[in-house]
């Protein structure tokens, strides 16, 4: 994509002051002035709560399957799902570390413990894979939707799947779930990996049969050379994370599954009873997805926010001038490098960033050294361990806080106190232990 002309980027300073701390890689937190009714807007939007519900009878159907083939999901009878767990030790911990009183109740969204692939990704990018098996089998005739979908892990779906090839870009996670998905099945895949990924995620695709290409630049050309190979190969499916409805859907499912959550726990989401939740924001599909289900289940009595490393802000450039992929960070001298792998994304996907415009409540930044600090006080009082990025929502409760205009716009502010806050762990579980001891002592050292 063409960069902006450098007479128009002067002219976004002049009209939106935030920029400038944004290409300082300062710290900010935009609230978005879009934000509108749910009721509002629902019947507007591009997909709804019927696309959501395909998503989840698909993920269901396949549940014999997973459960087949992946053991570890055999005790939710296949579903791909993570604990809801309390953190009040760490809330404790944020008190002390930002020297405020945070009221409310403070819980982990695990899918830093999802099965299979360990992130979030597992829910969208599983969920795609699945989509394009069973159209493959469909149509091949080998599949109906009264079948056991256990009769998938057979001889004859395995020489049908491998004749399909599957290409997605990744930094990292997508990658992984694509691949050990998209391999067990029987595709032929190829992860387009950015030069930030790590090691182990590429040793790891590479030990399950998946071809890993390496690039040197970031994100986005990992995604573009991954769409021109799929483009020039027979039978290939492309993941095209800056832009899948899939994908999107995938990632949509797990609100009603929290739904089911909070109720088991006896927790009441209304308008005296606000649920917040912080996302960290990549590219925009994951985050993007579970607040687009958030809105269809809670409406607006959820807030939802993005979290982005200060180095790669792309989603709040996209959304706060509007412009959405027609701008990069780098436009704005921003490096993109940042211990967040999974969200050193530049440019921002146009599609989730149009569809949130009128549901996402902001978005704030986090400096690295901030996400190694929270890693370690993480790990130190509640003994959980997640990789730099996951560890972006956690600041969301002091960013919520001092947010005293929304709290009053919303009319939230004397009901702080009866609020739920869920910070979306995106990933870690994978993590090799090595690389573990050594994000923890970064983070013990900045303390």
């Amino acid at each position: 994509m063409t960069a902006p002309q450098q007479d128009t980027i002067k002219q976004l300073y002049d009209s939106h002051p935030l920029l400038n701390s944004l290409s300082a890689t300062k710290e900010v937190c935009w609230l978005n002035p879009k934000l509108q009714r749910f009721t509002d807007v629902q019947v507007s939007l591009p997909l709804g709560a019927s696309d959501i519900a395909d998503a989840a009878e698909r993920l269901q159907r396949f549940a014999p399957y997973i459960a087949k083939v992946f053991p570890e999901t055999a005790a939710s009878n296949g579903i791909i799902e993570s604990p809801l767990t309390a953190i009040p030790q760490m809330q404790q911990t944020l008190q002390a570390f930002y020297g405020q009183t945070l009221s409310g109740r403070l819980f982990l969204k695990c899918d830093s413990h999802l099965p299979i692939s360990g992130s979030i990704k597992a829910r969208g990018g599983v969920y795609e894979v699945l989509k394009y098996a069973e159209s493959v089998a469909m149509a091949a005739g080998l599949l109906t939707l009264k079948d056991n979908y256990q009769k998938i892990d057979s001889p004859p779906f395995k020489a049908l799947f491998a004749k399909h090839s599957i290409v997605v870009g990744s930094t990292g996670n997508l990658g992984l779930s694509i691949g050990i998905m998209g391999a067990q099945l029987g595709f032929n895949v190829t992860v387009h990996m950015s030069a930030d990924a790590r090691a182990w995620k590429k040793d790891l695709l590479r030990s399950k049969g998946v071809r890993v290409v390496e690039h040197q630049d970031d994100y986005s050309k990992a995604v573009e050379q991954g769409r021109i190979e799929a483009q020039q190969t027979p039978n290939c499916h492309f993941v095209d994370d800056e832009n899948s409805q899939d994908l999107f859907l995938g990632y949509s499912v797990a609100a009603e599954r929290l739904k089911r959550q909070l109720d088991a726990q006896g927790i009441c989401v209304d308008a005296a009873h606000p649920l917040f939740v912080y996302l960290p924001c990549g590219v925009g599909g994951g985050p993007g997805g579970v607040v687009f289900g958030l809105k269809q289940s809670f409406g607006d009595h959820v807030h939802c926010f993005f979290a982005e490393p200060t180095h790669s802000p792309c989603m709040l450039i996209g959304m706060y001038t509007g412009l959405h992929d027609g701008v990069s960070v780098q436009d704005f001298g921003i490096d993109n490098k940042t211990c967040a792998d999974g969200l050193a994304v530049g440019r921002a996907s146009a599609f989730v960033g149009r569809v949130m415009e009128p549901l996402l409540s902001g978005i704030y930044t986090m400096d690295d050294e901030h996400l190694y600090r929270l890693l370690a006080l993480m790990r130190d009082s509640e003994d959980i361990e997640l990789e730099p990025s996951a560890l972006a929502g956690v600041a969301g409760m002091a960013q919520v806080k001092a947010a005293k205009d929304y709290l009053a716009q919303h009319k939230l502010t004397d009901n702080m106190t009866q609020a739920v806050h869920i910070v979306w762990a995106t990933g870690g579980n994978m993590v090799p232990s090595a690389a573990r001891l050594e994000y923890y002592e970064k983070g013990k050292a900045l303390l």
